[in-house]
């Protein structure tokens, strides 16, 4: 299927922001500007919709930066961090992510996934067969599935451009 990208087409942004956080962390020592991920992602369609899927903490120091993703246009998503005996932590909103985006597809003409999760594999292909949605697929490339990146309509590496991506972008540490 070919990419189309037109302004009438509606648009759903899913943004899984611990994996873009990361990413953003591990790849480039910096943070994610998601007021431009949003950007390119609607890529001046209609947007219905933008979720960020987001962990809070006992101490609530994310607070200026969910303020900030609301501010950029980006409905928030909150569940506390879950720490288990031992001190293992989780912090997992795959499923209700995939379930937003089933939920909105009837709406939309295009689902834009922004994470590298290959978890979202399953969803995509749903997606598609489904309900004949586009599929499009930003998430950086080196830590990103490399089947889900095929099976997307359309892929968009954040780490093409970091100084449009990130905030605070450093080099690597070897």
């Amino acid at each position: 299927m070919a990419v189309i990208k037109h302004k009438n087409q509606r648009v759903g942004v899913f943004i899984d922001t611990q994996n873009l956080y990361h990413s953003a962390k591990n790849l480039h020592n910096a943070r994610v500007n998601f007021s431009a991920v949003l950007k390119e992602a609607v890529a001046g369609r209609q947007l219905v919709r933008a979720i960020a899927y987001v962990i809070t903490t006992e101490g609530g120091e994310e607070k200026a930066f969910f303020d900030a993703l609301e501010k950029a246009g980006i409905e928030t998503k909150t569940k506390p961090l879950q720490i288990f005996m031992g001190g293992a932590k989780k912090a997992d909103w795959d499923v209700g992510m995939a379930i937003d985006a089933i939920k909105l597809a009837p709406r939309l003409d295009a689902v834009v996934i922004a994470s590298g999760d290959g978890d979202f594999i399953t969803l995509v292909e749903y997606l598609k067969a489904q309900w004949n949605t586009q599929v499009e697929v930003i998430s950086f490339s080196r830590s990103a599935s490399g089947k889900l990146k095929e099976i997307a309509d359309d892929f968009i590496d954040l780490g093409e451009e970091p100084k449009k991506f990130l905030i605070g972008n450093a080099p690597r540490k070897r």
